[in-house]
């Protein structure tokens, strides 16, 4: 038995420039070499984190879209996940149709991941995000909307909902159990851990805070977060995460 430590990417432990500090890579994957439990649960994607995170070096599986996966991070291998029934994509999908909404399909067809768009339906949300994964091989852009839906889809994502260094806005749509609540459960199971230590700093940080025995936010964290916390620690641009590791991880 043990402690899982659990952090947040996105405005926690990567930076304003999302990437990590040569001192956040060193101290913790030092730490890991110690003994520590460490991973991170985060909306990306498992190739986009692998990128963002580049240098990090968990050797216990990492928790990504949200919670919609377990994954280990060296080879791809999905230990867990949470996915739509049939009936509820189809709901989705007319929902989306309806309010005429092209959406971003994360969908497994043939058992290959793939990132499908309406070549027909970009704006200016879309094309950064395409423009920044280009090389990416779970790429699919498409003609019409019946070919955006085909396979099976365990995440959509709208252009509405702010993203954390862009103006857009992003909508969401992810299976009721994909939470990082959840995610950390499984994960606490897997590794037969007894108490869990996260860090996070926005709302979809608050089923793992509920989750956690300490949770700390990062000082840029929203408010809603900050009140669930056992307590509060410096910014993401200040190697935070690391530092509270580094002076509290004991083998």
């Amino acid at each position: 038995m043990g402690i899982l430590y659990v952090s947040d990417l996105d405005g926690t432990l990567l930076n304003t420039s999302a990437s990590l500090s040569p001192y956040t890579i060193k101290t913790i994957n030092g730490l890991v070499e110690r003994g520590m439990l460490f991973t991170y649960a985060t909306a990306r994607s498992l190739s986009s984190a692998s990128v963002a995170a580049k240098g990090l070096n968990p050797k216990i599986p990492v928790i990504v879209y949200n919670g919609a996966y377990i994954m280990e991070p060296a080879t791809g291998k999905i230990l867990a996940s949470e996915s739509f029934t049939k009936e509820e994509r189809s709901y989705v999908e007319r929902k989306l149709s309806g309010y005429r909404v092209s959406p971003v399909v994360y969908s497994f067809i043939k058992g290959r991941e793939c990132v499908s768009w309406n070549l027909l339906q970009i704006n200016e949300g879309k094309k950064r995000y395409f423009d920044n994964r280009q090389g990416d091989k779970r790429l699919r852009p498409v003609k019409n909307e019946n070919q955006l839906y085909e396979g099976e889809a365990f995440y959509y994502t709208c252009t509405f909902q702010q993203e954390l260094y862009r103006p857009e806005y992003w909508l969401e749509i992810m299976p009721r159990k994909a939470t990082k609540y959840n995610g950390i459960l499984k994960l606490k199971e897997l590794w037969h851990c007894d108490k869990v230590i996260s860090f996070g700093d926005s709302v979809n940080d608050i089923p793992m805070f509920q989750i956690s025995d300490q949770c700390y936010a990062v000082e840029n964290a929203v408010d809603s977060l900050k009140k669930l916390a056992t307590g509060i620690i410096g910014n993401n641009d200040s190697d935070s995460v690391a530092k509270w590791l580094e002076e509290n991880f004991r083998e």
